[in-house]
């Protein structure tokens, strides 16, 4: 594993172990060139998936960037960090094991919108207001009062 800090391609591993909640190993290096430590994570990958884009496009699936968007729709939110670790593994082996390699974005966007609405609603919405393209304050309150139950007017 190269060091991230000078460079050196002979760095040392000094502990594994597992995490997120065993799909993953997490090492902790050492390069003795520079002295630098550094934490890397290691996955199975069970295949190679590219995102169709809605404009045609594509692009190689790109773990970190699923995990920044969701991680910005949780931020100060009571979410024990674990948690969302272990809903995006979910979400990757998902994808991963929906046999093919070709992925819509939207399909993708529903199943993240699937967890965090069972995860956090606020966190919901959040992601909700990017992915459907929220372009003014009637949006919102239109999605969320589709989230509300139904009420009655006699309960009113």
């Amino acid at each position: 594993m190269r060091c991230p800090f000078c460079g050196n391609i002979d760095t040392q591993v000094k502990d594994s172990r597992p995490a997120e909640d065993h799909v993953a190993i997490r090492r902790r290096r050492f390069c003795p060139a520079c002295g630098g430590r550094f934490t890397t994570y290691e996955r199975v990958q069970l295949r190679d998936l590219v995102v169709i884009k809605s404009n045609g496009r594509r692009e190689d699936f790109d773990r970190p960037k699923l995990e920044r968007s969701i991680r910005i729709s949780m931020q100060k939110r009571p979410v024990d960090p674990d948690r969302i670790d272990q809903m995006i593994s979910g979400i990757v082996r998902r994808l991963e094991s929906m046999g093919d390699t070709d992925i819509p974005s939207q399909t993708i966007g529903e199943i993240v919108m699937e967890a965090l609405a069972r995860i956090d609603t606020v966190a919901y919405v959040r992601f909700a207001s990017v992915y459907k393209n929220f372009q003014a304050a009637d949006d919102f309150d239109k999605f969320v009062s589709e989230l509300r139950p139904n009420t009655s007017p006699e309960e009113e």
